[in-house]
């Protein structure tokens, strides 16, 4: 049966609608940034690009790292954006956008996060990467699609932690894919935890300009959140989505998160850029043995 028009929208190109990406455009790996010009910064590294385009803050190149072949897309911020961008990338490999049918052999695709996030653990110093060993999600997201994949146990225990009001969404935590984290999961600078994916940059994560939180204690109840001797190490805007829906889709996902400001001491990298840009090396680096 053939998807209606109006729910995989392409434009006249052919090339998906938001995305303007057709099949051809992207690589089986495929890195994520928010900001559109850290695309540049990530392809700057680059033997060569062979396509680039950009609709929006859609901001995709394609190239070949050290030989291998990568994909770098900018998502912009939050979670909706995260539902686009991994829908039309699984898309573009897994239906066939001329008959408009699902192709029956599935097609992989593995994404790496590579973003900025703030620590809310003392441990989790400026300038470390945070590998997300799982997405807390508390975005709302995953509850629209029918799923499985939710890591129930560790769900269940940080519900009952929780003491927030019962108007936000429920959370749901999506573990990363096992085999990105054991690539990864091999450099002192590392730091693996669970990942906060929160709705905003403001009130969602506990910050206070002029307008008062509904629940003023969420974030020490989340620094106080233990499982197993894991920990909600970070909080950013993207990973649970990245995790949940590449997870439902048959893809790989590990996020990386260079720590540019720490909550619990109230610090802020003094070289932000140092720390992405050390990131982005020590990410493509390891992504020549993918």
């Amino acid at each position: 049966m053939s998807i209606a028009s109006s729910e995989l929208i392409l434009n006249p190109d052919g090339s998906i609608y938001h995305l303007n990406l057709k099949p051809e455009n992207i690589a089986d790996i495929i890195i994520t940034v928010g900001d559109q010009d850290r695309v540049a910064k990530v392809t700057s590294y680059f033997d060569e690009i062979i396509f680039e385009t950009q609709k929006r803050e859609f901001k995709t190149q394609t190239g070949f790292y050290k030989g291998k072949k990568m994909t770098v897309i900018s998502t912009g911020i939050g979670i909706d954006n995260i539902d686009i961008v991994i829908n039309e990338l699984d898309a573009l490999v897994n239906i066939n956008l001329e008959t408009r049918k699902i192709k029956q052999k599935h097609h992989k695709l593995n994404f790496i996060r590579v973003g900025t996030s703030g620590g809310i653990q003392p441990h989790a110093e400026l300038d470390k990467f945070v590998m997300s060993e799982a997405g807390v999600g508390f975005d709302g997201l995953l509850h629209y699609y029918k799923n499985d994949i939710i890591n129930q146990k560790v769900t269940d225990a940080l519900c009952q932690h929780l003491k927030i009001s019962s108007k936000k969404p429920q959370p749901y935590i999506v573990d990363g894919d096992i085999d990105l984290i054991n690539l990864f999961n091999t450099d002192e600078k590392v730091i693996s935890g669970f990942t906060g994916t929160n709705l905003g940059f403001y009130g969602p994560q506990g910050r206070t300009l002029r307008l008062e939180t509904q629940d003023p204690t969420f974030i020490d109840q989340l620094v106080n959140f233990k499982f197993k001797g894991k920990t909600i190490t970070n909080l950013e805007m993207e990973t649970s989505a990245i995790y949940g829906l590449a997870k439902l889709l048959g893809h790989g996902a590990l996020s990386m998160n260079a720590i540019i400001a720490n909550r619990s001491t109230g610090n802020f990298s003094k070289d932000p850029k140092a720390a992405v840009d050390s990131l982005i090396q020590f990410t493509l680096d390891k992504l020549t043995k993918l």
